[in-house]
């Protein structure tokens, strides 16, 4: 037998690392990086690593499964589809109407599949329901919420620069774990260094000594939730001792003058003793950033997932476009993405701008944000009785039961749906509750192309990878579009690929209609004869590569022809195309009704005097933190040998000062409780804590009877969403506050 070597990007994880893989027949011998990428340039962690292990694992499906006298058993496709009709149908015809009797939750993995971000949509357009959530509720809504005030579009995302910048201030994030996050990059161990290599310095700010802060040259604990005073006390030293200076950014701004006063009140001074940042270290810090030539500030979900996420993610920004560093070289900049991105379409430089909480919660009333409900209020949206009650559910790809607040609530509220439908890859601490499991395809089986990614890239890149095996199971794509069809009322027999071409006509009368466009004023059916034979996601992919900024265009008189980017010069081309570092892209990527930057949005405003407020009544006593490892993404990685060797991760880290005083011991256990419930869990004791504060990760659980993940089970951890507290939300975005959840600690019994 003769090996055969496949160059695919890594879907595991934000970094879309290049891989090199060794396989015969599909049988993969050995992964390592790919020294030719133009990106990662063969840079690969230890999930890019293990793919081969996820593709080989015994325990991933690949055959439905339907519950059949209280046991999921397996069964045809045919059979799996015919259930959910015979069971969702009459449930929505009792429901008479009302289309939000069923609910869906989107996991995290579907951000890193063609699958997920073309076809899922028309899946959950065919349902009809407004109670649709996702992992987003529980990671980065705050930052999209913040990033459309104030620049139109949830994805404007304003990403350091990193391979250019001076001086960088992080906060809530250990990038050399997550390789980066809201921040497509590889190597972030490499670019942090290569940053202080070039005389310019990396200040870290984080309740734990992260492997990032101890790269770092400086590191700032902080009381957990608390990263919005100390930003605010950062930019009433701007503002007050005149340091401010957008240079000419300041035509591009709107509301500057509004920033003192609503900050006023946020001396040093005022929040030192809340953040637990000395007021003279708040001033220097705010000095050097000032004084920095190229400085990018740069926060992540230690500053989402609080209870002041939006605030904290707005003054990021607005500290990086008060020192002139927004839209600057070495500064925060704007990606330009090859395909799919809002702020490179249409008419440049204005837009309709966002609009937050067009609807809102049945039982909590939380507002709604871009289509999407916040997960904090899916149990009680199950629990509670009358119109519009979740009846049903729908799960894509996800595991709320370990990834959203208070677990053990969530879990009863499931057990007491009338049905359930799941599309995953495995039966996890969530889908083992279904009716019915629908497989997914292993990822070495689907092409693959990060739509969402490369729009928060540190350099502009396109890559594309084919399938490198046939695939065992149906692609996602058409199990989508079945399901929907059936929601639809079409049956489980409908034409998938009259589906399918509807899906596409979409995507190509938006095109035709977008001014700009090369597909401007043409017919749409014209425009999908031009894309040749091609189907599903591929097509729609090679549509918005011909139609994006880079594009080839649909025929000889538009876009860039035999040089612009299609999907054959992708497939041509492996190891990905380099399309440059960021540039400056304002005005023409504002989407904001202005038309210009919104530095001071009346919805974050009108939240301050709650910060306010924050900053001289902290109660005190301990709270709880989660962390991430380089081994480890949220709950869907365990079951991989590779991934959970060495020594047990799953660990309550405590200062030794907070161990002395509560009696614990190192490597005995605990006991944490909070107002949601109560778990046992090993003691880690270690200096990297803060004093006040205990470190939980996150993802972890394994110990469900009827979960199928043998690796994982052996070993479970402890679920520390069985402590969040889902009463506990940011307010204006209704995210879950997962950092900073109060909580009392105890030896255990």
């Amino acid at each position: 037998m003769s090996s055969s070597t496949h160059i695919a990007t890594c879907p595991l994880c934000e970094a879309t690392c290049g891989l090199e893989i060794t396989h015969v027949n599909g049988e993969v011998q050995k992964t390592r990086g790919d020294r030719e990428d133009v990106f990662s340039q063969g840079f690969i962690c230890p999930k890019g690593a293990s793919i081969g292990e996820l593709h080989a694992d015994p325990d991933r499906l690949t055959t439905p499964l339907v519950r059949r006298d209280g046991e999921l058993v397996e069964a045809s496709w045919e059979e799996a589809f015919a259930y959910v009709d015979e069971r969702l149908t009459p449930l929505l015809a009792a429901a008479e109407g009302d289309r939000d009797a069923v609910g869906i939750y989107l996991g995290n993995p579907n951000a890193h599949t063609l699958d997920g971000l073309v076809h899922l949509r028309a899946m959950i357009k065919a349902l009809g329901t407004r109670n649709v959530f996702s992992a987003t509720s529980v990671d980065q809504l705050p930052k999209q919420i913040s990033s459309a005030l104030m620049f139109g579009a949830g994805l404007s995302i304003a990403i350091p620069d990193i391979d250019r910048t001076d001086h960088m201030l992080i906060l809530g994030a250990n990038p050399l774990a997550s390789n980066g996050s809201l921040m497509t990059a590889p190597n972030y161990r490499g670019r942090l260094r290569a940053i202080q290599e070039r005389g310019g310095k990396v200040v870290v700010v984080d309740p734990r000594r992260s492997r990032t802060a101890e790269l770092a040259d400086e590191h700032h604990f902080i009381r957990p939730g608390r990263d919005a005073l100390l930003l605010a006390g950062i930019v009433q030293v701007l503002l007050a001792e005149d340091l401010a200076d957008p240079g000419e950014l300041a035509a591009h701004l709107d509301g500057f003058d509004e920033l003192a006063p609503a900050l006023a009140s946020f001396t040093p001074e005022g929040v030192a003793a809340s953040c637990g940042i000395a007021a003279d270290e708040i001033r220097r810090m705010a000095r050097e950033l000032a004084a920095a030539e190229r400085a990018a500030v740069y926060a992540r979900i230690g500053t989402t997932t609080q209870e002041f996420g939006t605030v904290a993610s707005w003054l990021v920004d607005v500290i990086n476009a008060i020192t002139g560093n927004l839209d600057s070289d070495g500064g925060a900049m704007f990606p330009l993405a090859a395909a799919g991105q809002t702020n490179a379409n249409g008419a440049p430089g204005r837009g309709r701008g966002f609009k937050i909480a067009r609807w809102g919660s049945r039982v909590r009333g939380l507002g709604e944000a871009f289509g999407e409900l916040p997960v904090a209020a899916l149990a009680e949206e199950i629990e509670t009785e009358g119109p519009g009650r979740i009846r049903a559910m729908f799960t894509i790809a996800g595991n709320p039961l370990l990834s959203t607040p208070n677990s053990g609530r969530l879990r009863a509220a499931f057990e007491s749906l009338e049905l359930m439908v799941s599309v995953d890859a495995y039966v996890n601490e969530t889908t083992e509750l279904a009716d019915v499991i629908f497989p997914a395809p292993s990822p070495l089986a689907r092409p693959h192309y990060d739509l969402a990614f490369y729009q928060l890239s540190v350099r502009n890149i396109a890559n594309f990878t084919p399938p490198m095996v046939s695939s065992e199971v149906e692609p996602e794509w058409r199990t989508f579009l079945r399901l929907g069809a059936i929601a639809a009322g079409q049956g489980p027999d409908a034409d998938v690929d009259g589906f399918d071409d509807l899906v596409a006509f979409e995507v190509a009368r938006r095109e035709t209609a977008t001014p700009g466009s090369p597909a401007e004023g043409m017919d749409p059916a014209a425009v999908l004869a031009a894309l040749g034979e091609r189907r599903g996601p591929e097509r729609v992919l090679d549509l918005m590569l011909r139609c994006g900024p880079y594009g080839a265009g649909l025929g000889p008189e538009g876009g860039r022809g035999e040089e612009g980017l299609c999907l054959d010069l992708l497939e041509r081309s492996p190891h990905g195309i380099d399309l440059g570092p960021l540039r400056p892209r304002l005005p023409e990527m504002l989407r904001t009704a202005s038309g210009k930057v919104e530095l001071a949005p009346a919805e974050i405003l009108a939240d301050l005097p709650r910060l306010e407020r924050a900053a001289v009544s902290d109660a005190g006593g301990m709270v709880l933190i989660g962390r991430r490892h380089l081994r480890s993404n949220n709950s869907w990685m365990h079951n991989l040998p590779h991934l959970v060797r060495g020594k047990p991760r799953c660990t309550m880290q405590v200062s030794p000062a907070d161990a002395s005083r509560l009696g614990l011991i190192d490597g005995g256990e605990a006991s944490v409780s909070s107002r949601a419930g109560s778990i046992r869990i090993p003691v880690e004791v270690t200096d990297s804590i803060m004093d006040g504060v205990v470190s939980i990760p996150h993802g972890w659980g394994h110990d469900t009877d009827g979960a199928r993940l043998e690796v994982a089970g052996a070993n479970a951890g402890v679920n520390s969403n069985l402590l969040s507290d889902d009463t506990l939300v940011d307010a204006l975005s209704g995210n879950a506050v997962l950092n900073g959840v109060p909580v009392e600690v105890a030896p255990a019994a």
